[in-house]
């Protein structure tokens, strides 16, 4: 999932409306002031953001993916395992996250009923985000099964860091291995059963089947309607 940059109107209207979140939440009210507080003109601002502070919301987090692969280009990931390069990249993403609160309210928004598509689309995003910036080259089901369980592992770290108040984030970062350790042993398991002699009648032809699955195109006109480009 490739991201567009973020129109630099938009980015004053989020930078503005964080400081409301805490109080207001991501709602009108919060997007009102924002709209007060940065100057932008009331009907670009809608324009831009058709949803209000909905769309806020989106940026926000979609901001704190980019401050994550930027990190991440600039780590020095020399002589890790791959398993802690994926713990890593998610303490990267906790780290670019510059208030608890606008996060606390944006789950709180995106597990509302109407809003759970967006939010799910946001996790993923995060997930694609991490495994592309890894290097990722699968082009089969695994594209989808490696972003479907890392979705889990940031959904449910990100849960868990919201009521950590240890020292650091120290239990946060163990919950973190906690989980990475969880979806390697699970990785072994499934390796095991592709090696079993006796389940190979079953596991060849679903290999077989899954293999026809193919990842999504990431070649992206940049011309098309609503995509913005940086002119420098």
């Amino acid at each position: 999932m490739t991201q567009t940059p973020t129109d630099p109107v938009k980015l004053q209207l989020l930078d503005a409306i964080v400081p409301h979140v805490a109080f207001d939440g991501w709602a009108r009210a919060a997007f009102d002031a924002a709209i007060a507080d940065s100057g932008v003109d009331p009907a670009l601002a809608r324009t831009l953001c058709p949803r209000g502070a909905v769309d806020l919301a989106i940026a926000f987090h979609e901001q704190g993916d980019q401050a994550m692969v930027a990190a991440l280009h600039a780590a020095d990931l020399t002589g890790m395992r791959f398993r802690d390069k994926v713990a890593h990249a998610i303490r990267l993403r906790i780290r670019a996250i510059p208030d608890k609160e606008a996060v606390r309210r944006g789950t709180a928004l995106f597990a509302l009923p109407h809003m759970a598509a967006d939010g799910a689309r946001l996790i993923w995003g995060t997930a694609d985000q991490i495994w592309t910036a890894l290097g990722d080259t699968s082009d089969d089901a695994n594209w989808y099964t490696k972003r479907l369980t890392l979705s889990g592992v940031y959904a449910s770290v990100v849960l868990y860091w919201l009521g950590d108040d240890s020292t650091g984030g120290q239990a946060t970062d163990a919950f973190i291995d906690r989980r990475i350790g969880d979806v390697m042993q699970f990785e072994k398991v499934k390796a095991q059963m592709r090696d079993n002699a006796l389940l190979k009648p079953l596991t060849v032809p679903f290999g077989k089947l899954m293999a026809g699955i193919k990842a999504p195109r990431r070649d992206v006109d940049p011309d098309l309607p609503g995509v913005w480009r940086d002119p420098t």
